[in-house]
């Protein structure tokens, strides 16, 4: 299967070349560099491509010309959440506006005492989404659940220029381990994200529609909500026009809380965003192993 080896895109000295332009000499220059970086993407990194090529054509139906010029705007806008990351970060924030959508879903959340579990995508910028709670849900503790630290160097040089992060990690461990952390977290009435959209070998799936065609998914996060009947939140924190960031929580509203049946509801609330910020959704492989 050519599915995701748990690894994302960039390098270390991309990431210091452009926190070196955005220091010297401003966001608008390094989006400039950026025109020419997706480019190159474009060109020189071939699977990726094609994968993302095929997302536009294939799955969301656009024509063959503009399925090409969506593939170089995925990559620009991909590179783009990157440079606004470090730019809010590092003292720009005044440069970008926030809206809330459906923070009253969180506060009924938290209200229940039983924690939550957060289900977004890879999508959009959630790595921003602690400014968000920390405005709103100060008291909030917020736990990404992760299955690697994937490219330690750049997590490790971003913390270095940026401030640690305020959101804690949970690692997915063969051991097992992370199951005790998830349920302390959870006794505590935090809060456990999971970007559900991507399984790794030897994980448990469920084998499902999504954009017209079948997809697996991780089993665990939602075996987890479902079997303790947790409070569950789709969110996604997506990137609008004039440095305009949205952030969406939408409540899981059973009809019977079972795994299938959340997993259900979370495409159906992830196509909807897929469709509305297609370039946004960012898993640069065969997604569909339909190269395979």
């Amino acid at each position: 299967m050519a599915g995701w080896k748990g690894k994302s895109r960039g390098t270390l000295l991309g990431f210091k070349i452009y926190v070196f332009i955005i220091k010297k000499l401003g966001l608008y220059a390094a989006y400039f560099v950026l025109l020419f970086v997706a480019a190159y993407f474009i060109i020189f990194s071939f699977n990726s491509t094609k994968s993302t090529y095929y997302l536009f054509r294939k799955r969301l139906k656009y024509s063959l010309v503009s399925s090409i010029l969506n593939v170089y705007w995925s990559y620009f806008t991909f590179g783009r959440i990157q440079l606004d990351r470090v730019a809010i970060t590092s003292g720009l924030r005044d440069k970008f506006t926030f809206e809330f959508d459906g923070v009253e879903n969180i506060e009924a959340l938290l209200a229940q005492k039983k924690g939550g579990i957060l289900l977004t995508a890879h999508i959009g910028n959630f790595n921003l989404a602690k400014h968000f709670f920390s405005e709103r849900h100060s008291n909030a503790v917020v736990n990404l659940v992760v299955t690697d630290f994937e490219h330690r160097q750049i997590k490790s040089y971003l913390d270095s220029i940026t401030g640690k992060s305020e959101v804690k990690i949970i690692v997915l461990k063969e051991d097992l381990s992370h199951i005790f952390l998830m349920k302390e977290a959870l006794s505590n009435n935090e809060l456990l994200v999971f970007a559900a959209d991507r399984y790794l070998k030897h994980s448990k799936i469920y084998k499902t529609e999504f954009l017209g065609e079948k997809v697996k998914f991780p089993q665990g996060p939602f075996k987890l909500a479902a079997r303790n009947e947790i409070p569950v939140l789709f969110v996604h924190l997506m990137r609008e026009k004039n440095f305009h960031y949205h952030f969406y929580a939408r409540p899981y509203k059973p009809s019977k809380f079972s795994a299938q049946e959340i997993l259900k509801s979370y495409l159906e609330d992830l196509e909807k965003m897929v469709r509305k910020y297609p370039h946004q959704w960012y898993n640069y492989y065969d997604y569909w192993n339909d190269f395979s």
